[in-house]
């Protein structure tokens, strides 16, 4: 049952960041207008389920008023509203205040802050730590997400390499990250750890209307097919992606569509994302935007 539509309100960022699964940057394409937005939150009130409405990025500060106005758009449909930030923006107290004090008028239920060294370097005083003090003085919850770089410790059972630091294997970090890390055999690799394909409780949406499952792996495109009704038809056995996965992981995948891969991978996000990379130009309605794989 769907309970959350996260937007990616704009694929833009002033960072670009090793470790984003979506290769966000500051040539980055694709903004939500605020008739789509209206047209989204309309959908999301279809299902009767939706709870949660959050606005990400990219960086979605970077398109500041119409953050404000959807989550005022979606307050007034009876969501509550969140946002993920990167608080570029929170330069001193007094300055991050000034940012947040539209967000507590606007009565913003959440606001989750990137604090690690991916955004911030390693500074002490990060603007995440400046944004949550002056949150804290405004009344405004927040939350932070902390992503360190990859890092190989030896398991307990077998002494088996486990990789630490929570960065996913998916866009710009298969390029960046995975270098120097321990490999496994591709046919190990039976499941998706990490998302509930066949019965999703949330969903990204982004500006050209794909409806993410996983980055880049879309249900379909909403603005062909209505989001309720893409939801309700939606079947995951069937679906040219889902279903491989499902049956038997990334393994299956590329099994499936006979594809000629190398023999080890770091886990499951870093085989399923160069699979479905192999097969983008095959499936280019399921595996979309391009931009996400970083091929435009």
């Amino acid at each position: 049952m769907l309970k959350g539509i996260h937007f990616l309100l704009t694929y833009a960022c002033n960072f670009e960041c090793d470790h984003c699964f979506l290769y966000c940057g500051p040539k980055s394409e694709g903004t939500f207008t605020l008739e789509q937005i209206r047209a989204v939150l309309d959908e999301a009130a279809e299902f009767g389920s939706v709870e949660w409405i959050y606005y990400e990025g990219g960086e979605p500060f970077l398109y500041y008023p119409l953050m404000v106005e959807g989550i005022k758009l979606a307050q007034a449909r009876g969501f509550k509203a969140g946002v993920v930030t990167n608080c570029y923006w929170a330069t001193a107290r007094e300055d991050a205040s000034l940012w947040l004090e539209p967000l507590k008028e606007v009565g913003a239920d959440d606001l989750s802050l990137s604090d690690d060294a991916y955004h911030h370097g390693e500074e002490e005083e990060t603007p995440a730590k400046v944004a949550s003090r002056a949150a804290a003085e405004l009344d405004v919850p927040t939350g932070s997400i902390c992503i360190d770089e990859p890092t190989v410790e030896f398991g307990v059972e077998k002494g088996e390499p486990v990789i630490r630091g929570g960065a996913v294997l998916r866009g710009r970090a298969v390029d960046k990250l995975v270098e120097g890390l321990p490999t496994r055999p591709w046919m190990e690799f039976t499941e998706c750890p990490h998302e509930e394909l066949r019965n999703p409780g949330r969903v990204h949406v982004d500006p050209f209307g794909h409806v993410h499952l996983c980055q880049g792996l879309s249900m379909g495109n909403m603005w062909e097919t209505p989001l309720s009704r893409l939801a309700k038809e939606y079947d995951a056995d069937a679906h040219p992606i889902c279903g491989p996965l499902l049956r038997g992981g990334p393994a299956e995948l590329v099994r499936a569509y006979d594809l000629e891969l190398r023999e080890e991978y770091v886990d499951e996000c870093h085989l399923c994302y160069l699979a479905r990379l192999a097969l983008i130009d095959k499936f280019p309605e399921y595996l979309a935007p391009r931009q996400v794989y970083g091929l435009e």
